[in-house]
Protein backbone atom coordinates (compact mmCIF):
# COMPACT_ATOMS: atom_id res chain seq x y z
CA UNK A 1 0.00 0.00 0.00
CA UNK A 2 1.21 3.61 -0.53
CA UNK A 3 2.65 5.21 2.32
CA UNK A 4 -0.27 8.04 2.70
CA UNK A 5 0.77 11.02 4.96
CA UNK A 6 -2.04 11.81 7.37
CA UNK A 7 -0.46 14.82 9.39
CA UNK A 8 -1.43 18.13 8.37
CA UNK A 9 2.17 18.94 6.72
CA UNK A 10 0.56 22.07 4.97
CA UNK A 11 -0.27 23.83 8.27
CA UNK A 12 2.83 22.47 9.68
CA UNK A 13 4.26 23.85 6.35
CA UNK A 14 2.38 27.09 6.26
CA UNK A 15 3.22 27.44 10.06
CA UNK A 16 7.10 26.99 9.72
CA UNK A 17 6.88 29.78 6.46
CA UNK A 18 4.88 32.48 8.99
CA UNK A 19 7.36 32.13 11.77
CA UNK A 20 10.24 32.66 9.42
CA UNK A 21 8.43 35.63 7.83
CA UNK A 22 8.06 37.06 11.13
CA UNK A 23 11.47 36.29 12.27
CA UNK A 24 12.57 37.94 9.18
CA UNK A 25 10.20 40.96 9.67
CA UNK A 26 11.48 40.93 12.95
CA UNK A 27 15.08 41.08 12.33
CA UNK A 28 14.44 43.38 9.31
CA UNK A 29 12.81 45.92 11.73
CA UNK A 30 15.54 45.50 14.36
CA UNK A 31 17.96 46.05 11.82
CA UNK A 32 16.30 49.49 10.34
CA UNK A 33 15.95 50.39 14.40
CA UNK A 34 19.34 50.04 14.79
CA UNK A 35 20.08 51.97 11.10
CA UNK A 36 17.68 54.84 12.36
CA UNK A 37 19.33 54.74 15.88
CA UNK A 38 22.68 55.03 14.51
CA UNK A 39 21.97 57.41 11.72
CA UNK A 40 20.57 59.66 14.37
CA UNK A 41 23.62 58.99 17.00
CA UNK A 42 25.57 60.58 14.00
CA UNK A 43 23.69 63.31 13.08
CA UNK A 44 23.51 64.30 17.26
CA UNK A 45 26.88 64.10 17.99
CA UNK A 46 27.72 66.51 14.52
CA UNK A 47 25.09 69.06 16.49
CA UNK A 48 26.14 68.76 19.19
CA UNK A 49 30.17 69.33 17.82
CA UNK A 50 28.63 72.40 16.12
CA UNK A 51 27.01 73.80 18.85
CA UNK A 52 30.22 73.43 20.70
CA UNK A 53 32.30 75.02 18.09
CA UNK A 54 29.24 77.92 17.95
CA UNK A 55 29.78 78.36 21.61
CA UNK A 56 33.88 78.45 21.14
CA UNK A 57 33.54 81.31 18.62
CA UNK A 58 30.73 83.40 20.62
CA UNK A 59 33.01 83.01 23.53
CA UNK A 60 36.14 84.42 21.21
CA UNK A 61 34.07 86.85 19.72
CA UNK A 62 33.06 88.35 23.41
CA UNK A 63 36.80 88.35 23.96
CA UNK A 64 37.38 90.20 20.92
CA UNK A 65 34.72 92.79 21.50
CA UNK A 66 36.03 93.49 25.13
CA UNK A 67 39.56 93.87 23.41
CA UNK A 68 38.21 96.27 20.36
CA UNK A 69 36.25 98.34 22.81
CA UNK A 70 39.68 98.73 24.93
CA UNK A 71 41.28 99.60 21.73
CA UNK A 72 38.38 102.17 20.64
CA UNK A 73 39.29 103.80 24.20
CA UNK A 74 43.08 103.63 23.60
CA UNK A 75 42.65 105.08 20.07
CA UNK A 76 40.58 107.94 21.34
CA UNK A 77 43.10 108.61 24.29
CA UNK A 78 46.02 108.65 21.57
CA UNK A 79 44.02 111.07 19.72
CA UNK A 80 43.65 113.17 22.89
CA UNK A 81 47.27 112.85 23.35
CA UNK A 82 48.22 113.81 19.52
CA UNK A 83 45.87 117.12 20.07
CA UNK A 84 47.72 117.92 23.09
CA UNK A 85 51.01 117.77 21.57
CA UNK A 86 50.03 119.62 18.72
CA UNK A 87 48.73 122.51 21.04
CA UNK A 88 51.85 122.35 22.69
CA UNK A 89 54.09 122.27 19.31
CA UNK A 90 52.06 125.25 18.20
CA UNK A 91 52.99 127.36 21.36
CA UNK A 92 56.11 126.03 21.41
CA UNK A 93 56.32 127.64 17.73
CA UNK A 94 54.34 130.85 18.94
CA UNK A 95 56.48 131.37 22.06
CA UNK A 96 58.82 133.60 19.90
CA UNK A 97 56.54 135.40 17.56
CA UNK A 98 56.79 138.09 18.97
CA UNK A 99 60.37 138.71 19.18
CA UNK A 100 60.84 137.92 16.03
CA UNK A 101 57.89 140.00 14.82
CA UNK A 102 59.64 142.87 16.11
CA UNK A 103 62.91 141.81 14.73
CA UNK A 104 61.67 140.97 11.36
CA UNK A 105 59.70 144.78 11.36
CA UNK A 106 63.13 146.69 12.25
CA UNK A 107 64.53 144.83 9.44
CA UNK A 108 61.89 145.91 6.87
CA UNK A 109 61.31 149.09 7.98
CA UNK A 110 63.58 151.59 5.64
CA UNK A 111 64.11 154.86 6.83
CA UNK A 112 61.71 157.66 6.05
CA UNK A 113 58.95 155.39 7.10
CA UNK A 114 57.76 155.73 11.27
CA UNK A 115 55.40 152.89 12.92
CA UNK A 116 52.60 154.70 15.63
CA UNK A 117 50.91 151.34 16.63
CA UNK A 118 51.11 147.88 15.76
CA UNK A 119 48.22 145.16 16.24
CA UNK A 120 48.52 141.28 16.31
CA UNK A 121 45.15 139.82 15.78
CA UNK A 122 45.42 135.98 14.79
CA UNK A 123 48.58 135.69 12.03
CA UNK A 124 47.84 139.46 10.88
CA UNK A 125 49.72 142.39 11.87
CA UNK A 126 48.06 146.00 11.54
CA UNK A 127 50.57 148.51 10.95
CA UNK A 128 49.99 152.21 11.57
CA UNK A 129 52.59 154.92 10.74
CA UNK A 130 53.53 157.83 8.96
CA UNK A 131 55.29 157.85 5.83
CA UNK A 132 58.14 160.59 3.80
CA UNK A 133 57.07 159.19 1.03
CA UNK A 134 55.06 156.51 -0.99
CA UNK A 135 58.59 155.38 -2.71
CA UNK A 136 59.47 154.59 1.23
CA UNK A 137 56.39 152.67 1.36
CA UNK A 138 56.83 150.64 -2.18
CA UNK A 139 60.53 149.93 -0.98
CA UNK A 140 58.52 148.54 2.82
CA UNK A 141 56.26 146.07 0.53
CA UNK A 142 58.40 144.73 -1.61
CA UNK A 143 60.49 144.38 1.66
CA UNK A 144 57.51 142.26 3.53
CA UNK A 145 57.19 140.24 0.11
CA UNK A 146 60.93 138.95 -0.07
CA UNK A 147 60.80 138.14 3.75
CA UNK A 148 60.65 134.74 5.00
CA UNK A 149 58.30 135.90 8.16
CA UNK A 150 55.94 138.02 6.37
CA UNK A 151 53.38 137.89 3.58
CA UNK A 152 50.70 139.50 1.90
CA UNK A 153 51.48 143.14 2.58
CA UNK A 154 48.22 145.23 2.40
CA UNK A 155 48.21 148.71 2.13
CA UNK A 156 44.78 149.93 2.85
CA UNK A 157 44.96 153.62 2.88
CA UNK A 158 47.48 156.64 2.44
CA UNK A 159 46.51 159.53 3.71
CA UNK A 160 47.84 162.90 3.33
CA UNK A 161 46.22 165.47 6.60
CA UNK A 162 46.73 169.17 6.67
CA UNK A 163 46.45 169.05 10.30
CA UNK A 164 50.10 167.86 10.19
CA UNK A 165 52.97 168.49 8.59
CA UNK A 166 52.80 168.03 4.73
CA UNK A 167 55.43 165.78 4.66
CA UNK A 168 54.11 163.03 6.48
CA UNK A 169 51.33 161.05 5.02
CA UNK A 170 49.44 158.47 7.29
CA UNK A 171 49.18 154.64 5.90
CA UNK A 172 47.33 151.64 7.51
CA UNK A 173 49.16 148.42 6.13
CA UNK A 174 47.92 144.62 6.74
CA UNK A 175 50.94 142.06 7.04
CA UNK A 176 50.38 138.15 7.49
CA UNK A 177 52.71 136.13 9.24
CA UNK A 178 53.55 132.92 7.76
CA UNK A 179 54.56 130.79 10.36
CA UNK A 180 51.22 130.97 11.56
CA UNK A 181 48.79 130.96 8.47
CA UNK A 182 50.18 127.74 7.72
CA UNK A 183 49.06 126.38 10.69
CA UNK A 184 46.30 123.81 10.24
CA UNK A 185 42.93 124.27 12.67
CA UNK A 186 40.81 122.13 14.62
CA UNK A 187 37.03 121.62 14.55
CA UNK A 188 36.84 124.75 16.95
CA UNK A 189 38.77 127.09 14.83
CA UNK A 190 42.21 127.12 16.98
CA UNK A 191 45.60 127.29 15.73
CA UNK A 192 46.64 123.46 16.53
Amino acid sequence: MAHINLLPWREEAEKTKQRAYFTLLAFVALATFAVVFLVGQFYQLRIDGQVARNQYLQNEITILDARISEIKTLNEKKEELKTRIAVIEQLQLQRNVGTQVLDEIAKIVPSGVYLVKMEKQGGIIQLIGKSESNNHLANMIRQIENSDFFSNAILESITATDAQSKLLSDFKMRVTIKSLVAQPTNESGENK
